[in-house]
C-alpha cells in the first residue's frame, strides 16, 4: 500500500533522531527513578485518607518527588486541580496582587488562559477585574519570542513575566529551553526581582532539563498529559519556590490550609506511578509526532515543528489549508481510537476558546492529550494541533488510515 511506503521511507530517515530521543527519555527515566528512591517511596504511600487529608504520606511524599525531579524547593500535585489552566489560573491569582503588572513574553496566551488574564469573558472574576495590569510583547514574524522586545518591556514595575512554552493554538514555535533560558536571563538582568513564571504544560520530559532547572521562579503542568503517564485521572502540579508555591497552594485551598490539606481520594498510587512511566510514555508521543511531521512533510504539506527540529512540547501542528481535510484528519483519528471509536467529531463551540473547534479525542480519561488526539480551530489556515500517542504504533495505525482518508497524492489541491 503507498501510505506503508510513505510510512517506512520516512522511518529510515529518522533513525538517528529516534536514537537521540531515547537518550533523553533514559536521562529523565533515571532521574524520576532517583527521586523515588531518595524518597523511599513505599506501599504505606499509596493508602487513602478521607476528610481533610491531615497528615497524609502519600500526599506529602509526591509533593517531595516532583520538587526533586524538578530540582525546586517545593511542589503541590493535586487531582483537585481540574485542569491545567486552573492550576496556572491558582499560581497566578495566588501571587500576583491589585497593582502588579504580569507581562506575556510570547505574544497572546493559549487561548483559555485569555479570560483567567481578562483579555474577554467575565472581566470582573480575571486578573484585569482584581487589578493587575497586563501587556504582551509581540513575536518576531509571528514565529519567535522578541528578545529585545523583552528587554524593553520589563522593568522595575514587572511584578511577573509568563512564558509559555508549548505553542497552543498557534504557528508560533514552542519555546524550548535554550530559548527559555536566555529569556530569563534577559528578564533577571532587567529586574531581578521579577518573578518568571512558565506554562509547562506538554513540555515536561521532552528535554533533558526543566525550566526550574534553568532558572524559572514556578511552573504548572496538568496531570493529564506528559507528568500523568497516560493514566491519571484528573490533577495537575504547582513547583518551583517555596513562597510561592505556598501563596498558590492557599488559592486552591485557603489562607492558613495551603498545601496541608486535602484528600487525594485513593490517586497517590497512580499519580505516583503515572510520574515514573511518563518518561518513556513522552518518548513514544514524541517519536509519533516527528514520525508524522516527516509523512506529511514528503507530501508537500507544511508541519512544525519539523522533523529534525528541537522538541520541547509533544503538539505536532499540521496545516491542511482546508476546513475538509482538518476534519476529515480528526474524524480519522477518532475511528483509529481505542475508546469511542464509533463517534464522528463535528466543530462546535467550546467553553474557553473564540472560535468552533474540532476535535479528536478517544481516550481513556477525558481530555486527555498524552493520549493520541487532536483538535484544531475552524480558521484560516486550517491547522491541525495533534498530540500524545501512548504508544508508536497506535500512532502509525492512526496515520495510515489519515493518509487513506485525505488522498495522499493531493497535498495542495484545495
Amino acid at each position: 500500500m503507498a501510505d506503508n511506503i510513505f510510512i517506512n521511507r520516512a522511518e529510515k530517515k529518522l533513525s538517528e533522531i529516534f536514537s537521540e530521543l531515547e537518550i533523553i527519555r533514559d536521562l529523565n527515566q533515571e532521574k524520576v527513578l532517583q527521586a523515588f528512591q531518595d524518597n523511599r517511596i513505599g506501599e504505606e504511600h499509596f493508602a487513602s485518607v478521607s476528610g481533610y487529608g491531615h497528615d497524609d504520606m502519600g500526599r506529602d511524599a509526591i509533593d517531595r518527588v516532583y520538587a526533586q525531579v524538578f530540582n525546586c524547593d517545593s511542589a503541590i500535585v493535586r487531582n483537585q486541580f481540574v485542569s491545567g489552566t486552573h492550576a496556572i489560573a491558582c499560581a497566578l491569582f495566588g501571587i500576583l496582587r491589585h497593582g502588579d503588572k504580569l507581562i506575556s513574553i510570547a505574544g497572546a496566551p493559549y487561548d483559555t488562559l485569555e479570560e483567567v488574564i481578562g483579555k474577554r469573558g467575565n472581566i470582573k472574576a480575571s486578573l484585569k477585574g482584581h487589578g493587575v495590569a497586563y501587556d504582551e510583547v509581540q513575536l518576531k514574524n509571528n514565529i519567535e519570542v522578541d528578545i529585545d522586545g523583552v528587554a524593553n518591556a520589563v522593568d522595575q514595575d514587572t511584578t511577573m513575566v509568563t512564558i509559555q512554552r508549548s505553542r497552543g493554538y498557534s504557528l508560533r514555535k514552542p519555546i524550548d529551553i535554550e530559548t527559555m533560558t536566555e529569556i530569563i536571563k534577559v528578564v533577571k538582568s532587567r529586574n531581578p526581582e521579577c518573578i518568571c513564571f512558565v506554562d509547562n504544560c506538554y513540555g515536561e520530559f521532552t528535554e533533558a532539563y526543566e525550566p526550574t532547572d534553568i532558572g524559572a521562579d514556578i511552573i504548572a503542568g496538568s496531570l493529564i498529559k506528559n507528568p500523568g503517564g497516560g493514566i491519571v485521572e484528573a490533577g495537575g502540579y504547582i513547583a518551583g519556590r517555596k513562597d510561592l508555591v505556598e501563596l498558590s497552594a492557599m488559592r486552591l485551598t485557603a489562607p492558613g490550609i495551603g498545601s496541608k490539606g486535602g484528600a487525594m481520594f485513593n490517586q497517590s498510587r497512580l499519580i505516583l506511578q503515572g510520574f515514573f512511566m511518563s518518561p518513556g510514555i513522552v518518548y513514544e508521543a514524541l517519536k509519533g509526532a516527528i514520525l508524522v511531521s516527516q509523512v506529511f512533510c514528503d507530501l508537500g504539506y507544511n508541519t512544525s515543528p519539523l522533523p529534525d527540529e528541537i522538541r520541547t512540547d509533544i503538539i505536532q501542528a499540521i496545516e491542511f489549508g482546508s476546513a475538509d481535510k482538518l476534519i476529515k484528519f480528526c474524524k480519522t483519528l477518532q475511528y483509529n481510537s481505542p475508546v469511542s471509536s464509533y463517534l464522528t467529531p463535528v466543530p462546535c463551540e467550546v467553553p474557553g476558546y473564540d472560535d468552533d473547534i474540532v476535535m479528536a479525542g478517544g481516550t481513556f480519561i477525558e481530555g486527555s492529550t498524552i493520549e493520541l488526539s487532536a483538535d484544531g480551530p475552524l480558521r484560516d489556515p486550517y491547522v491541525a494541533y495533534m498530540q500524545g500517542g501512548l504508544n508508536y504504533s497506535h500512532v502509525k495505525i492512526a496515520l495510515r488510515g489519515v493518509l487513506e482518508q485525505i488522498g495522499i497524492s493531493e497535498p495542495d489541491s484545495e
